[in-house]
Protein backbone atom coordinates (compact mmCIF):
# COMPACT_ATOMS: atom_id res chain seq x y z
CA UNK A 1 0.00 0.00 0.00
CA UNK A 2 1.10 3.61 -0.68
CA UNK A 3 0.63 6.14 1.30
CA UNK A 4 1.05 9.59 0.39
CA UNK A 5 2.29 12.75 2.41
CA UNK A 6 0.67 15.85 3.00
CA UNK A 7 -1.06 15.43 5.50
CA UNK A 8 -4.11 16.47 3.43
CA UNK A 9 -3.23 15.86 -0.17
CA UNK A 10 -4.04 13.28 -2.52
CA UNK A 11 -2.38 9.95 -3.64
CA UNK A 12 -1.77 11.35 -7.43
CA UNK A 13 1.42 13.61 -7.39
CA UNK A 14 3.09 10.24 -6.22
CA UNK A 15 2.36 9.13 -9.93
CA UNK A 16 3.65 8.20 -12.44
CA UNK A 17 7.17 7.86 -10.99
CA UNK A 18 5.63 5.50 -8.14
CA UNK A 19 3.88 3.25 -10.52
CA UNK A 20 7.22 2.66 -11.92
CA UNK A 21 7.23 -0.25 -8.96
CA UNK A 22 4.22 -1.75 -10.07
CA UNK A 23 5.91 -4.50 -12.60
CA UNK A 24 5.46 -7.90 -11.26
CA UNK A 25 3.36 -6.03 -8.05
CA UNK A 26 0.12 -4.75 -7.45
CA UNK A 27 0.43 -0.73 -5.59
CA UNK A 28 -2.58 -0.21 -3.93
CA UNK A 29 -3.21 4.32 -3.35
CA UNK A 30 -5.99 5.67 -1.81
CA UNK A 31 -6.93 9.22 -0.99
CA UNK A 32 -6.82 9.76 3.27
CA UNK A 33 -9.41 11.36 4.55
CA UNK A 34 -9.94 14.85 4.26
CA UNK A 35 -7.98 15.06 1.29
CA UNK A 36 -8.40 14.50 -2.66
CA UNK A 37 -11.59 12.71 -3.36
CA UNK A 38 -12.07 11.39 0.37
CA UNK A 39 -13.78 14.84 1.28
CA UNK A 40 -15.60 14.67 4.32
CA UNK A 41 -18.12 16.91 6.52
CA UNK A 42 -16.56 19.77 9.23
CA UNK A 43 -17.67 17.60 11.79
CA UNK A 44 -15.59 14.59 10.91
CA UNK A 45 -12.61 14.26 13.10
CA UNK A 46 -9.09 14.45 11.41
CA UNK A 47 -6.96 13.53 13.54
CA UNK A 48 -3.52 10.28 13.17
CA UNK A 49 -5.96 8.28 15.44
CA UNK A 50 -8.58 8.46 12.83
CA UNK A 51 -5.83 7.68 9.71
CA UNK A 52 -4.66 5.07 11.58
CA UNK A 53 -7.74 3.37 11.77
CA UNK A 54 -8.48 3.97 8.12
CA UNK A 55 -5.78 2.27 6.51
CA UNK A 56 -6.38 -0.62 8.90
CA UNK A 57 -10.00 -0.47 7.66
CA UNK A 58 -8.97 -0.47 3.40
CA UNK A 59 -5.90 -2.58 4.56
CA UNK A 60 -8.34 -5.17 5.46
CA UNK A 61 -10.81 -5.00 2.94
CA UNK A 62 -8.32 -5.14 0.26
CA UNK A 63 -5.12 -6.47 1.30
CA UNK A 64 -4.30 -9.73 2.18
CA UNK A 65 -2.06 -9.70 5.53
CA UNK A 66 0.90 -9.20 6.20
CA UNK A 67 1.39 -5.50 4.88
CA UNK A 68 4.03 -4.00 2.90
CA UNK A 69 3.50 0.14 3.30
CA UNK A 70 5.55 2.31 1.31
CA UNK A 71 5.28 5.63 2.37
CA UNK A 72 6.40 9.17 1.41
CA UNK A 73 6.57 12.18 3.58
CA UNK A 74 4.12 12.43 6.29
CA UNK A 75 2.85 8.99 4.52
CA UNK A 76 6.05 7.24 6.73
CA UNK A 77 5.21 8.59 9.58
CA UNK A 78 2.06 7.09 8.97
CA UNK A 79 3.19 3.97 8.52
CA UNK A 80 5.37 4.60 11.94
CA UNK A 81 2.23 4.68 13.77
CA UNK A 82 0.36 2.32 12.08
CA UNK A 83 2.79 -0.59 13.12
CA UNK A 84 3.24 0.83 16.58
CA UNK A 85 -0.71 0.33 16.50
CA UNK A 86 -0.90 -3.01 14.55
CA UNK A 87 2.66 -4.52 15.09
CA UNK A 88 1.30 -7.69 13.98
CA UNK A 89 -0.13 -6.39 10.52
CA UNK A 90 3.18 -5.20 8.90
CA UNK A 91 5.97 -7.24 7.26
CA UNK A 92 7.65 -4.35 5.50
CA UNK A 93 8.12 -0.71 6.12
CA UNK A 94 9.82 1.25 2.58
CA UNK A 95 9.77 5.10 4.45
CA UNK A 96 10.54 7.60 1.63
CA UNK A 97 11.76 11.32 3.29
CA UNK A 98 9.69 10.28 6.14
CA UNK A 99 8.44 13.28 8.10
CA UNK A 100 10.00 13.10 11.95
CA UNK A 101 8.94 11.03 15.00
CA UNK A 102 9.35 14.28 16.99
CA UNK A 103 8.51 17.54 17.16
CA UNK A 104 11.88 18.92 16.61
CA UNK A 105 12.58 17.39 13.45
CA UNK A 106 9.20 19.46 11.98
CA UNK A 107 10.40 22.73 13.10
CA UNK A 108 13.82 22.20 12.10
CA UNK A 109 12.16 21.33 8.31
CA UNK A 110 10.03 24.32 8.57
CA UNK A 111 12.91 26.88 9.56
CA UNK A 112 15.00 24.86 6.16
CA UNK A 113 12.15 25.47 4.03
CA UNK A 114 11.45 28.69 4.68
CA UNK A 115 14.56 30.09 4.30
CA UNK A 116 14.89 27.81 0.62
CA UNK A 117 11.68 29.61 -0.52
CA UNK A 118 13.15 32.86 0.30
CA UNK A 119 16.28 32.33 -1.22
CA UNK A 120 16.74 35.07 -4.04
CA UNK A 121 16.30 33.15 -6.77
CA UNK A 122 12.53 31.82 -6.43
CA UNK A 123 11.70 35.41 -5.00
CA UNK A 124 12.55 36.64 -8.47
CA UNK A 125 11.30 33.90 -10.46
CA UNK A 126 7.79 34.54 -8.52
CA UNK A 127 7.92 38.28 -8.78
CA UNK A 128 8.86 38.04 -12.87
CA UNK A 129 5.87 35.35 -13.44
CA UNK A 130 3.20 37.78 -11.77
CA UNK A 131 4.77 40.82 -13.92
CA UNK A 132 4.93 38.24 -16.92
CA UNK A 133 1.03 38.18 -17.96
CA UNK A 134 1.17 34.41 -17.95
CA UNK A 135 -2.10 34.40 -16.17
CA UNK A 136 -4.23 35.92 -18.61
CA UNK A 137 -2.44 34.13 -21.78
CA UNK A 138 -2.48 31.04 -20.41
CA UNK A 139 -4.25 30.14 -16.83
CA UNK A 140 -2.95 26.53 -17.01
CA UNK A 141 0.85 27.05 -17.81
CA UNK A 142 0.66 30.52 -15.33
CA UNK A 143 -0.74 27.53 -11.89
CA UNK A 144 1.78 25.32 -13.12
CA UNK A 145 4.53 27.56 -12.84
CA UNK A 146 3.24 29.23 -9.39
CA UNK A 147 2.55 25.70 -8.26
CA UNK A 148 6.93 24.67 -9.12
CA UNK A 149 7.89 27.73 -7.47
CA UNK A 150 5.87 26.58 -4.01
CA UNK A 151 7.44 23.35 -3.90
CA UNK A 152 11.04 24.42 -4.98
CA UNK A 153 12.74 24.59 -1.49
CA UNK A 154 11.69 20.80 -1.03
CA UNK A 155 14.50 19.93 -4.09
CA UNK A 156 18.36 19.97 -4.40
CA UNK A 157 17.78 21.70 -7.97
CA UNK A 158 14.79 24.31 -7.66
CA UNK A 159 14.28 23.92 -11.75
CA UNK A 160 13.31 19.65 -10.95
CA UNK A 161 10.21 20.90 -9.56
CA UNK A 162 8.59 20.12 -12.79
CA UNK A 163 9.25 16.83 -12.69
CA UNK A 164 6.56 16.94 -9.81
CA UNK A 165 2.81 16.10 -10.27
CA UNK A 166 0.84 19.18 -9.17
CA UNK A 167 -1.46 18.97 -6.35
CA UNK A 168 -2.95 20.70 -3.70
CA UNK A 169 -3.22 20.10 0.29
CA UNK A 170 -6.62 20.61 2.26
CA UNK A 171 -5.70 23.08 5.35
CA UNK A 172 -8.08 22.01 7.38
CA UNK A 173 -6.95 18.31 7.34
CA UNK A 174 -3.28 19.01 7.16
CA UNK A 175 -3.50 21.24 10.39
CA UNK A 176 -5.65 18.56 12.51
CA UNK A 177 -2.95 15.86 11.84
CA UNK A 178 -0.12 18.10 13.41
CA UNK A 179 -2.05 19.21 16.29
CA UNK A 180 -3.27 15.70 16.95
CA UNK A 181 0.57 15.04 17.08
CA UNK A 182 1.44 17.94 19.22
CA UNK A 183 3.75 16.85 21.85
CA UNK A 184 4.48 13.31 20.48
CA UNK A 185 7.44 12.27 20.93
CA UNK A 186 8.01 8.12 19.13
CA UNK A 187 11.75 7.38 20.05
CA UNK A 188 10.84 5.76 23.29
CA UNK A 189 8.60 2.97 21.08
CA UNK A 190 10.19 2.91 17.95
CA UNK A 191 12.09 -0.47 19.32
CA UNK A 192 8.83 -2.36 19.51
CA UNK A 193 7.90 -2.20 15.24
CA UNK A 194 9.26 -5.38 14.44
CA UNK A 195 8.77 -4.84 11.18
CA UNK A 196 11.78 -4.93 8.22
CA UNK A 197 12.50 -1.59 7.77
CA UNK A 198 14.13 0.32 4.51
CA UNK A 199 14.38 4.20 4.67
CA UNK A 200 15.15 6.53 1.49
CA UNK A 201 16.22 10.03 2.61
CA UNK A 202 17.72 12.81 0.46
CA UNK A 203 20.80 14.46 1.15
CA UNK A 204 19.77 17.81 0.55
CA UNK A 205 16.33 17.41 2.08
CA UNK A 206 14.85 19.92 4.36
CA UNK A 207 14.06 17.64 7.03
CA UNK A 208 17.07 17.12 8.24
CA UNK A 209 19.25 13.65 7.38
CA UNK A 210 19.66 13.32 11.21
CA UNK A 211 16.15 12.14 11.67
CA UNK A 212 16.00 9.37 9.06
CA UNK A 213 19.58 8.14 10.56
CA UNK A 214 18.07 8.22 14.50
CA UNK A 215 15.13 6.35 13.20
CA UNK A 216 17.23 3.40 11.11
CA UNK A 217 19.47 3.21 15.03
CA UNK A 218 16.00 2.65 16.90
CA UNK A 219 14.87 0.10 14.61
CA UNK A 220 15.80 -3.54 15.18
CA UNK A 221 15.71 -4.58 11.56
CA UNK A 222 16.31 -1.19 9.42
CA UNK A 223 18.93 -0.01 7.37
CA UNK A 224 19.21 3.29 5.50
CA UNK A 225 19.86 4.15 1.85
CA UNK A 226 20.96 8.14 1.33
CA UNK A 227 20.10 9.78 -2.42
CA UNK A 228 23.43 12.44 -2.43
CA UNK A 229 21.63 13.94 -5.56
CA UNK A 230 18.03 14.64 -4.08
CA UNK A 231 16.24 16.31 -1.39
CA UNK A 232 12.48 15.60 -0.15
CA UNK A 233 10.82 14.53 -3.06
CA UNK A 234 13.63 12.26 -4.06
CA UNK A 235 11.52 9.75 -6.32
CA UNK A 236 11.22 12.95 -8.71
CA UNK A 237 14.40 13.54 -8.52
CA UNK A 238 16.50 10.33 -8.87
CA UNK A 239 13.66 7.97 -10.33
CA UNK A 240 15.70 5.42 -11.70
CA UNK A 241 17.46 5.04 -8.45
CA UNK A 242 14.69 5.02 -6.58
CA UNK A 243 13.07 1.89 -8.59
CA UNK A 244 16.84 0.15 -8.18
CA UNK A 245 16.43 0.47 -4.36
CA UNK A 246 13.32 -0.35 -3.47
CA UNK A 247 12.12 -3.15 -6.52
CA UNK A 248 14.30 -5.87 -4.51
CA UNK A 249 12.83 -4.69 -1.06
CA UNK A 250 9.09 -4.93 -2.03
CA UNK A 251 7.10 -8.46 -2.38
CA UNK A 252 6.22 -9.31 -5.67
CA UNK A 253 2.44 -11.09 -6.14
CA UNK A 254 2.51 -14.57 -6.25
Amino acid sequence: MALHGGPGASHDYLRPQFDALATGRTLLYYDQRGGGRSEVAREVPLGWREHVADLAAIAGAAVPAPLTLLGFSWGGLLAVLFALEHPERVARLALVAPAGTHAGVRLEFERRFAARQAAREIVEARAALSRSGLRERDPDAFWRRAFELSVAGYFKEPARASNLTPFRVAARAQQAVWQSLEGMDLRARLHEIAAETLVLHGRHDPIPLAASEELVAALPRARLVVFEDSGHALYAEETARFVEVLDPFLPRSP
